[in-house]
């Protein structure tokens, strides 16, 4: 009987040991996973600098080649970058604003991405809708939208030029716009308003 008591006890003295143990690596994971945590926070803040960093890349690199389009094809004279505004206390930031007076009077709502997303088509859409609102003394020219991104997946090819949006994409380190002959881009300044 007293071995078996002795026995008792040795295996209680097991499971107190193996559950101070097992409480032991609990909290050494927990604070494992703190420290994980702690470290993929960190490492979301870089990625996200580094893609803000890449962002600002495309928008200067598109500039260049952007002012030519604008100019040549489409006749403004100002060509604004990185233009923000401020309504109602509502920020507003555009990548690109370029516009003519006099006879031309028109102007280019230009975003520039460099992975081009759905969400992007739908942005840009909803910002030329309101142009009148964030730009009032633009409001009597005639508007239109350009998206330029460095990749452009090939479903949102087809969806860009059906929102009557033009489209851009790089090539040779250069943006040219990517339009069919026969693409009719939208006025957006008045909707029910489509060239000829």
């Amino acid at each position: 009987m007293n071995s078996n008591h002795m026995a008792l006890e040795e295996v209680w003295a097991l499971f107190r040991e193996t559950d101070r143990k097992l409480k032991e690596l609990a909290e050494e994971a927990k604070e494992s996973q703190r420290e994980t945590d702690r470290q993929l926070r960190e490492l979301g803040k870089q990625i996200g600098g580094l893609g803000n960093k890449f962002g600002s890349f495309t928008e200067r690199l598109a500039l260049p080649s952007m002012e030519k389009i604008l100019r040549r094809r489409f006749g403004v004279d100002t060509i604004a970058p990185s233009v923000r505004v401020s309504r109602g206390g509502q920020p507003l930031e555009l990548d690109v604003l370029a516009y003519a007076n006099g006879e031309v009077n028109t102007a280019y709502m230009v975003e520039v991405k460099s992975h081009l997303r759905e969400e992007h088509i739908q942005q840009l859409l909803e910002i030329l809708e309101q142009f009148a609102v964030w730009f009032p003394e633009h409001r009597d020219k005639r508007l239109y939208g350009i998206l330029a991104a460095v990749h452009i997946p090939q479903a949102l090819r087809p969806r860009v030029l059906e929102q009557g949006l033009y489209l851009a994409h790089i090539h040779d380190d250069l943006f040219e716009l990517e339009v069919p002959d026969d693409f009719q881009p939208r006025r957006f300044d008045h909707p029910a308003i489509q060239p000829v």
